[in-house]
């Protein structure tokens, strides 16, 4: 055996274990079958403009330690989340908040945005929600529903929202205070260069190698034969070849445009939500960075715009549908999982599950204080 571990997927997951284990003075290959180390946390840049390539990613986590971790690797921010949602010709702040209510309604004290709602919620008179649309309205009245959460909802699902089971969405968060700040975490922001460094730094290290343009499933027996053991970031249904069947993912395509513009909308994210509009959202990455408040603005911009669609083999899984079918079929995979002695599996497709960027640290952390 060359190596002590091989892991594969050079994302944020693999990336930590690999630094890790490579401080512990293991030898390690990271492999990844695209043209560049980061995983989905990617950015690079463009027409000076540190470019999120798969999505917004905004780090924030009220774990002490995870935030210490991660800012070894990295100089963060002060960015904070605040996503404005447009409906047709309408603006919004979210998450629901007194701006929101205000806008809808006109109200102006938190006990009459209660009494808007709560009225909306009686006059549904629903009992037992039968699926998702009536759920939201039990939740937030059919006003809220209709203009933010309806169209958006029906995109990112690719069903309609009368299609989509009740347990889908279990609470949606209404906050009755004017304050556009989407998390509660203590800790949040960006690092100032965008992300790719913090994976570059983790392994940049004399005891790890790095191969990209590899992929695991075509080079299975040769890659697992140079190592003594393996951890595995990719698909756990793909890994065991769909034995037990195949695990549903949402997929996104991305559309990124350089703007001969200052600054095209004023806001990191834009979500629109009405259901004739395919994308979900537009971002614009200078504001990540506060591009358009220092002094010397940069006279272009760059745009991405976000569509939601069904993941089919040769597409990237972004997102597993948690569902009752497929978390069944999952725990067949996880049960298998648990008898290797070899493999350890681990992120968000390696675990089935939709981790942020903070999970994605805990969980790496976990695993090297079970297995190094």
């Amino acid at each position: 055996m060359s190596y002590d571990y091989l892991v594969v997927g050079a994302g944020l997951f693999g990336a930590i274990f690999a630094y890790e284990a490579g401080k512990k003075g293991k030898k390690v290959l990271v492999v990844d079958r695209r043209s560049h180390v980061g995983g989905n946390i990617y950015t690079k840049e463009t027409a000076g403009i540190h470019v999120h390539e798969y999505g917004a990613h905004i780090f924030h986590t009220s774990n002490e330690e995870v935030w210490r971790y991660i800012n070894q690797f990295a100089v963060f921010n002060r960015y904070t989340n605040a996503p404005v949602a447009r409906y047709k010709e309408e603006l919004y702040n979210m998450p629901f908040n007194m701006n929101t209510f205000h806008a809808i309604w006109g109200v102006r004290t938190p006990q009459e945005a209660r009494e808007k709602i709560e009225a909306q919620i009686r006059e549904a008179g629903i009992g037992t929600p039968r699926n998702l649309e009536e759920q939201a309205i039990s939740l937030v009245g059919r006003d809220i529903y209709e203009k933010l959460v309806k169209g958006y909802t029906e995109k990112q699902w690719g069903k309609r929202a009368t299609e989509l089971p009740a347990f889908i969405i279990k609470r949606l968060p209404v906050r009755f205070v004017y304050d556009n700040n989407y998390f509660n975490d203590i800790y949040q922001g960006i690092p100032i260069g965008g992300y790719t460094q913090i994976i570059e730094k983790m392994l940049a290290s004399d005891t790890i190698e790095v191969r990209l343009n590899t992929d695991f499933l075509e080079e299975r027996e040769a890659l697992s034969a140079l190592a003594d053991r393996i951890v595995y970031t990719g698909m756990i249904d793909a890994y065991y070849d769909y034995c037990f069947g195949e695990l549903e993912y949402r997929s996104l395509r991305f559309e990124t445009e350089v703007l001969d513009v200052e600054n095209y909308q004023g806001n990191a994210v834009v979500n629109y939500t009405e259901y004739e509009v395919p994308y979900t959202r537009i971002i614009e990455h200078k504001h990540f960075e506060f591009q358009c408040q220092a002094g010397d603005v940069n006279p272009k911009t760059v745009i991405t715009k976000e569509y939601p669609h069904v993941w089919k083999h040769g597409d990237e899984p972004y997102y597993p549908l948690n569902d009752e079918k497929n978390n069944g079929m999952y725990e067949q995979y996880r049960a298998r999982a648990q008898q290797e002695k070899r493999v350890i599996f681990g992120g968000r497709l390696g675990m089935y599950r939709y981790y942020d960027m903070h999970q994605v640290v805990e969980a790496a952390l976990s695993c090297v204080k079970s297995n190094l």
